[in-house]
């Protein structure tokens, strides 16, 4: 039980983180609420709560005023939840807080600024209808869990920014400074030329869900999305996305031409995991012929890091936990400033754009490291060297169009026994449906 001084304790702990992150963020941040900014929330999860309130920390002019999730219950509960967080800066009436299939259209049109949270196989959909209406965005990674997906999310993002409509993406390491600090020292030269770059995603995961009494097929899988891969992309993309796209910006924004690999479930063997892996290796390989080794590993009482590393002629970059270090000819060490919250900075520069009318699109960079992620799954799955440039061309596409209530038929079913297809290396191919 909480005694009153851990409770103290509690609150000054994370007071004192808050004031380091407002520390480093724009002084823009409580500017004057004369201009109302009407935020919405689709996706009213964990990731999706938290994103709402990092946004109105941007600013007190920031309101939410519509949310949408699946489930009305915990969309309602989201609402109560933020509403006691910001009492003045949430004002969703009880007929804004919509749970059909369709109501995300209903979300943005209410709002000035969406945040899409939903699980990721929807975030294509969701975005291309934000940017028909000409609303601003802020979407959660990964943006896609497939090629169809990807394509569609570049094209959304080339009419955003015809549109003139800002865009911003749940990959924050590129808004801690520490990281960009890091990435320009080794762009700048500070280890000589990359020779090779190393990321890693090693850790634990969520259990998967067991089946409730009366769900549809469709409703089970969305609650347990993660363990789908048309839902979630496998955690190669929903977790190790970060890591890849740190990769990307470290080798200045390109993309890997190639990538073969390896991966497997070893331990995920019940109906309630789905049909992802547990674990992935893949080497990727840039157009300069520059090599990176990728690890994402969910196995319990393995070696854990998530971290990145650069090995350059002279000297290397690690990327690892709370301190950074550059070791060679020019050594230099920094860890993390307390309160370095990414996921709360990435939402300054947005609403910054969005008051001040400055460039801010993050979309094709997202669809770029989820890409790389999808590049190095279909490998994995496959068991067979995948390019760039075949992926790209195919028409690999896991997400039904068709879906408009838990009645629809999801793309996937259980066998005779509750068991999901899942890839097998050497029988499912690399650009095509493999279930």
């Amino acid at each position: 039980m909480e005694t009153p001084s851990t409770t103290r304790r509690t609150f000054v702990r994370k007071s004192t983180a808050t004031a380091s992150t407002l520390a480093l963020a724009p002084q823009f941040v409580h500017s004057a609420p004369d201009n109302e900014i009407k935020l919405g929330l689709i996706g009213c999860g964990g990731r999706g709560t938290g994103a709402a309130a990092q946004a109105m920390n941007a600013g007190d002019e920031i309101k939410l005023v519509a949310v949408c999730d699946v489930d009305r219950k915990i969309a309602g509960e989201k609402v109560e939840l933020l509403s006691r967080q910001k009492p003045d800066q949430v004002s969703v009436a009880p007929e804004k807080i919509f749970s059909g299939f369709g109501d995300y259209k209903n979300v943005i049109a209410e709002s000035d600024v969406v945040i899409l949270a939903t699980s990721p196989g929807f975030r294509p959909l969701h975005f291309e209808e934000a940017v028909k209406q000409g609303k601003h965005v802020f979407m959660e990674k990964p943006v896609a869990t497939d090629v169809a997906g990807i394509k569609r999310v570049l094209a959304a993002g080339e009419l955003a920014e015809q549109k003139n409509l800002k865009v911003g993406v749940g990959l924050q390491r590129r808004h801690q400074p520490t990281y960009r600090e890091f990435v320009k020292r080794i762009r700048d030269g500070q280890i000589g030329d990359i020779k090779y770059l190393r990321a890693f995603w090693n850790g634990s995961s969520r259990p998967g869900k067991e089946r409730r009494d009366g769900e549809t097929e469709l409703e089970y899988q969305i609650r347990n999305w993660y363990y789908f891969t048309w839902l979630s992309g496998d955690h190669i993309c929903e977790q190790h996305v970060h890591n890849l796209d740190v990769v990307n910006w470290v080798m200045g924004d390109q993309h890997p031409v190639r990538a073969q690999g390896m991966g497997g479930r070893e331990v995920r063997n019940l109906d309630i995991n789905g049909q992802i892996y547990d674990h992935h290796f893949v080497e990727f390989e840039y157009a300069d012929g520059t090599r990176m080794w990728s690890q994402s590993r969910q196995i319990p009482n393995c070696w854990r890091s998530v971290s990145e590393h650069v090995t350059g002629t002279k000297g290397e970059a690690d990327f690892e936990s709370r301190l950074f270090e550059i070791a060679g000819e020019t050594p230099f060490q920094k860890r993390l400033r307390k309160g370095e919250d990414g996921h709360q900075l990435e939402h300054y520069p947005l609403f910054q754009a969005i008051r001040n009318d400055l460039p801010h699109n993050e979309a094709r960079h997202g669809a770029t490291a989820t890409m790389t992620a999808i590049l190095g799954r279909m490998s994995n799955y496959s068991g067979q060297p995948v390019t760039w440039d075949d992926a790209m061309a195919s028409d690999q596409k896991l997400v039904p169009d068709n879906l408009v209530d838990f009645n629809s038929n999801p793309p996937v079913f259980p066998d005779e026994s509750g068991a999901y297809p899942v890839a097998v290396p050497g029988v499912s191919k690399p650009y095509e449906i493999w279930y």
